[in-house]
């Protein structure tokens, strides 16, 4: 019997592809742990990365239940003392090793995951308890202000007044600023904010998990949708996309507001610091990564680009994982190299 071939992509006039249905194997260029984790997708439950319907407060209460345990094994792994404090008015935390050991002259802020929704201050833990420790920095997380009660720009305003207070102790080059997803945005979104308003540049910035253009941008929305299933796809009826940030860009021009979107920009991409951006190829924010790199490279800025092989969204967070650590590793060593 003559063996049946794959069927083959069909193009469309106007450039739209249909894909057939296939297979991904798992990548032979996983690690083992990594390659496992992904088996046991098919047993695992999905976590509804989108929320569906449940109200904002439930939301943010379920994501930290769904971390809880996560950070329960990285203050296992990484003795870190916690304090709840106030910076320019914003709540914070400060994340620093339990030995007191870490660096006097630097500080990282770091800008937590959570579609500006939820995320504090459960995913703000699983970003700051492994860095405070790996780098010996202290991390200072900000409760910046979401939607649905909050509308851009407060958020970054919020980012600013903790890093102009952090000014008084520190130099602008030896602050760095990173965060993941939404984070990872408004990473972006204080780099263009800073100096638009008067304030220093900071030393170095890492956006991971996005980019400086909206998640939806580019076709890795499509891509990870089908493959990663995190987040759903774009409607296939062409539909309006379902807005998980529960409106805090409401009224914003994608395109054309610099504060918001600064991808787009390149003049004021030319402002940026050193950046670190890190992705997957299973990502979501792999499209709006790659975009970004190629404007801040393109504006004249000093920018590095990774791109985890068959990872998905922020898998920086999972520091046990070979990937995941790797990341972590880069992150710390770009820091170290940038807040001279």
């Amino acid at each position: 019997m003559e063996e049946q071939q794959p069927a083959k992509p069909v193009f469309q006039p106007n450039g739209d592809v249909h894909v057939p249905a296939f297979v991904l194997p798992v990548s032979d260029l996983l690690s083992e742990p990594a390659a496992e984790a992904q088996r046991r997708r098919a047993t695992v439950p999905a976590f509804d990365a989108a929320g569906g319907d449940v109200d904002t407060a439930t939301r943010r209460e379920q994501i930290n239940a769904f971390m809880a345990p996560q950070i329960a094994r990285l203050r296992d792994m990484f003795a870190v003392n916690i304090e709840k404090a106030e910076l320019g008015g914003v709540e914070v935390l400060d994340v620093t090793p339990a030995d007191g050991s870490h660096d006097p002259d630097r500080v990282l802020i770091n800008l937590h995951g959570g579609a500006f929704t939820v995320g504090w201050d459960g995913v703000a833990l699983v970003e700051s308890i492994p860095m405070a420790v790996l780098a010996d920095y202290r991390i200072v997380s900000v409760n910046y202000r979401m939607a649905p009660e909050h509308r851009h720009p407060a958020g970054v305003e919020d980012v600013a007044s903790v890093y102009a207070a952090l000014l008084e102790d520190y130099a602008p080059g030896r602050i760095g600023i990173y965060g993941g997803s939404a984070g990872g945005a408004l990473t972006a979104q204080a780099a263009a904010w800073l100096p638009a308003h008067g304030l220093p540049q900071a030393g170095a910035v890492g956006i991971f998990g996005a980019g400086g253009v909206p998640f939806h941008a580019g076709e890795s929305a499509w891509t990870a949708g089908y493959i990663d299933g995190s987040f759903p796809p774009p409607p296939a009826d062409g539909s309006e996309l379902e807005d998980i940030t529960k409106g805090y860009f409401d009224g914003i021009d994608e395109k054309n507001d610099p504060s918001a979107w600064p991808g787009y920009h390149l003049d004021t991409l030319a402002t940026f610091p050193p950046t670190l951006i890190i992705t997957g190829t299973r990502a979501l924010d792999l499209s709006p990564a790659i975009f970004t790199n190629s404007q801040l490279l393109k504006a004249g800025v000093r920018s590095t680009l990774i791109v985890g092989e068959s990872m998905g969204h922020c898998y920086h967070y999972q520091v046990t994982m070979p990937e995941g650590r790797d990341a972590v590793d880069q992150i710390i060593a770009f820091f170290r190299e940038n807040l001279a």
